[in-house]
């Protein structure tokens, strides 16, 4: 099989690169896709110099770093959204003044936002005080007295 390979050439970095693509489909995420790229660049490399197999595998080595980095500088800048906070429950809620629901001893509690009870973190406060939401933590509700 070795043999068989080998006699394939920069050839193999194409067939490579055809199952990465192919991988990629199956399983998504978008880790198969830049060692495809640089599976590609190998053989297109290797086909047009004729290098030995192991200058090739130093090439796809390369490559394959290069484009990893390559997509990591895009995925840290990622989409940004026009509405702030959207998928970060209860920023939107504040500033806002909230009822407390079930009271607030050791410093937690239950607060009611509109229709849906949230868990809250703050000074003691018995049930059917006002609380005023001053930060979140995760999807818990930071809060004050009002």
């Amino acid at each position: 099989m070795l043999n068989f390979l080998l006699s394939l050439g920069a050839w193999c970095w194409l067939i490579l690169a055809v199952v990465l693509f192919a991988l990629e489909t199956i399983i998504p995420g978008a880790h198969l896709l830049w060692f495809g790229l640089a599976a590609i660049g190998t053989g297109l490399f290797g086909l047009l110099t004729g290098m030995p197999w192991q200058w090739q595998l130093v090439t796809f080595a390369i490559l394959s770093v290069a484009a990893m980095l390559q997509a990591r500088r895009y995925a840290v800048t990622g989409a940004r959204s026009d509405i702030p906070g959207l998928n970060q429950p209860g920023t939107q809620y504040m500033g806002r003044i909230v009822t407390v629901e079930e009271a607030i001893r050791g410093g937690r509690g239950k607060v009611r936002v509109g229709d849906t009870l949230w868990i809250a973190e703050g000074p003691e406060q018995p049930a059917g005080s006002r609380v005023r939401i001053k930060g979140v933590n995760g999807t818990v509700l930071l809060v004050e007295r009002e």
